[in-house]
């Protein structure tokens, strides 16, 4: 009896990633066509997006579509849905993975520019990805929207406060959107935490630590992959990442 779960379906489904250049946005981009999504890969670089591109041909025979975008830019971010429907006709996945570390220091030292910024990176974008994209995930007749967060949105500790404040800010944006939708709604719309990921970011913030101990951002994708396949999904919930050794238990 084959007891291996069944490989992740996503054929004729269109999915947008964010962050999509590098570390968990890229391993999510690439797990998204492996499953036979279209991807529509966004992230400011086009050379980060085409080394995403070549890793999507070569291990899902398929090219994806490259939106070199600033999310910080409000004007065309505001473009981002109604090209979409114009271009692809519509969405039914969104994985936002797009985030800046910000400064980590005394909140009384923190300038209130660099705490404008950070407001503007994590809660502003995730409030205006919602807004422009909200109406083609809610036509979707299986939507999934999921971000990823931050333990520390949950947990603040001394010296993250910027990340601890944008975080929060943003999942309670997220699970506001999640509540306002109407009870028949198919659209499912999850928070997920991946833990510490060997990620370029999580080697900015804590340069001593041993990237090699880490988690992957290959090994964390198929739990995020998980999140956005239709069937039956959880509701505005906070998904914690699964330790490997556990998912194999």
């Amino acid at each position: 009896m084959n007891n291996q779960p069944a490989s992740p379906d996503l054929h004729g489904r269109t999915a947008l990633v964010t962050g999509a250049s590098r570390g968990i946005g890229c391993a999510v981009a690439v797990a998204l066509a492996q499953a036979g999504a279209r991807c529509i890969l966004v992230a400011r670089t086009q050379g980060g997006l085409e080394q995403t591109d070549d890793l999507i041909r070569q291990h899902a025979k398929q090219d994806a579509v490259l939106l070199p975008l600033d999310l910080l830019d409000g004007e065309r971010l505001d473009t981002l849905g109604p090209s979409i429907a114009l271009q692809e006709g519509g969405l039914d996945i969104l994985v936002h993975c797009a985030g800046e570390l910000g400064l980590l220091s005394p909140l009384p030292h923190i300038r209130p520019q660099d705490m404008e910024r950070a407001l503007h990176a994590g809660p502003g974008v995730t409030w205006r990805l919602i807004r422009t994209l909200a109406p083609l995930l809610e036509r979707s007749q299986a939507g999934r929207a999921v971000f990823l967060t931050d333990r520390h949105a949950r947990q603040p500790a001394p010296f993250w406060g910027m990340v601890a404040a944008s975080r929060a800010a943003q999942d309670a944006i997220v699970r506001t959107w999640a509540q306002e939708l109407p009870p028949h709604s198919a659209l499912r719309i999850n928070l997920f935490e991946p833990g510490m990921v060997a990620t370029r970011l999580r080697r900015l913030a804590m340069p001593a630590l041993d990237m090699a101990s880490l988690t992957t951002p290959q090994a964390i994708a198929p739990q995020i992959i998980r999140l956005c396949l239709p069937g039956p999904q959880p509701q505005g919930c906070y998904v914690q990442a699964v330790p490997e050794p556990e998912l194999h238990a």
